[in-house]
């Protein structure tokens, strides 16, 4: 995955008003843990009409079908570039595809795409010399050259195939998300003669330097839900390993991480709200697994806090789309567990804007700055990464209260 420093844009003035209302929902909310879920109305089915809609111009537009291997392209530029999407945007697209098959009466409409979608993730797969499985960047031969393997991109292919599992029970997707999970997990740094050691390395080559707050984040999310799924204890130890690595070395403060640690003892403080929503998810997982209470009071106070931050000076709107939709989904998933009228009004009030601002309505598709976010620049190419994450926010918003448990 990509990371980036967003410039600020003109409209995060226009969304000053949507920060205040956030931010007095977060201060009037609820101090008291309370596990049980209040009781909510079923969601608009808005959100379901424009996650439909919007699935239907990403696949109009950048699905390749059955003549592309059932891929996509990485934006509706067709001059230039790959012929086929990176693994990353063709993991947000299936993870689009599996957060429409959650809305209830709708949702088996999707079964056969969302299906479709994780097979397609064999493409992907490599075993590298040495006997190193991953899966790659890029497409490895016959379809492309190859690529890296980044931990990131496995960890949140794990989690894809755990929400197939959640809603199919299938077997063989809970043995792929153990098998993304070993992938994954190699990232885990065994030097102990680094300035914080432990943490987890970007990318699986001899010359990495880094070690990343979203691959350890989204790391310790997959297993956390593995050891939910499996009660096998190595996936809590990794997962509170992992997670608590995060908040040792890279937290800033409440619900806020900074991106990443060089081996040479340099940070990289950059903030992005998917490791905000990785440590969320993880707590709130680990919550429901443990009944341990520290973690839903961890998850709350980080939950409460980073929103603060994010829906500040339109920051939230500055964020790429993609990594909006991870802290989106990871606030609903609290949600399930606690609720608070703020998780949902933030992100409904993002999604509202961004459809509002940044979607053109003659072909569907939305359009963001090269950094992913901000205000629409519609001479940019249409990403498919942009136009999956906004589907799976909509389609979450769109899944019943207590189907909110399932967000992986």
């Amino acid at each position: 995955m990509l990371s980036q420093t967003n410039a600020p844009t003109t409209r995060a003035v226009r969304l000053t008003a949507t920060a205040i209302v956030i931010g007095t929902l977060v201060a009037a909310a609820p101090n008291a843990a309370d596990a049980a879920t209040a009781a909510q109305s079923a969601p608009d089915p808005v959100w379901q009409q424009r996650a439909s809609a919007t699935y239907d111009a990403m696949q109009d537009n950048l699905y390749t079908g059955a003549a592309g291997h059932g891929l996509y392209r990485e934006n509706t530029d067709t001059t230039a570039g790959n012929p086929y999407s990176f693994l990353w945007e063709y993991r947000e697209a299936t993870q689009a595809a599996l957060d429409l098959q959650g809305i209830d009466g709708v949702g088996p409409a999707y079964a056969n795409s969302a299906a479709a979608r994780i097979d397609g993730f064999q493409h992907y797969y490599a075993v590298a010399p040495g006997g190193r499985p991953g899966y790659e960047s890029y497409l490895p031969a016959p379809l492309g050259s190859g690529g890296d393997v980044y931990y990131d991109d496995n960890a949140v292919v794990g989690l894809s195939f755990v929400s197939q599992y959640q809603a199919t029970d299938d077997a063989a997707s809970l043995d792929h998300a153990r098998a993304a999970f070993d992938v994954a997990v190699r990232s885990w740094n065994e030097d102990g003669a680094l300035t914080c050691p432990g943490g987890s390395d970007w990318i699986d080559r001899p010359d990495n330097t880094t070690r990343a707050a979203n691959v350890t984040g989204l790391t310790a999310q997959l297993a956390a839900h593995l050891y939910e799924e499996t009660k096998d204890t190595s996936y809590l130890r990794w997962s509170t390993r992992l997670y608590d690595w995060n908040n040792r070395c890279l937290r800033q403060s409440a619900g806020l991480y900074r991106n990443s640690l060089g081996d040479d003892g340099s940070v990289d403080s950059t903030l992005w709200t998917y490791n905000s929503g990785a440590m969320i998810g993880t707590a709130t997982i680990l919550y429901r697994a443990t009944d341990d209470p520290k973690y839903l009071r961890q998850a709350t106070s980080a939950a409460r806090a980073s929103l603060r931050y994010w829906s500040a000076d339109g920051r939230l709107q500055q964020q790429p789309a993609v990594f909006n939709a991870f802290y989106c989904k990871d606030l609903l998933l609290l949600d399930s567990v606690q609720h608070d009228p703020s998780y949902r009004a933030a992100a409904e009030q993002w999604a509202t804007a961004t459809w509002r601002d940044n979607r053109d309505p003659a072909t569907g598709l939305f359009h963001f700055q090269p950094s992913g976010g901000g205000d629409p620049d519609w001479a940019r190419p249409a990403a498919t990464l942009d136009q999956a994450a906004m589907i799976q926010v909509f389609a979450v918003l769109g899944w019943s209260s207590d189907r909110l448990g399932d967000v992986s």
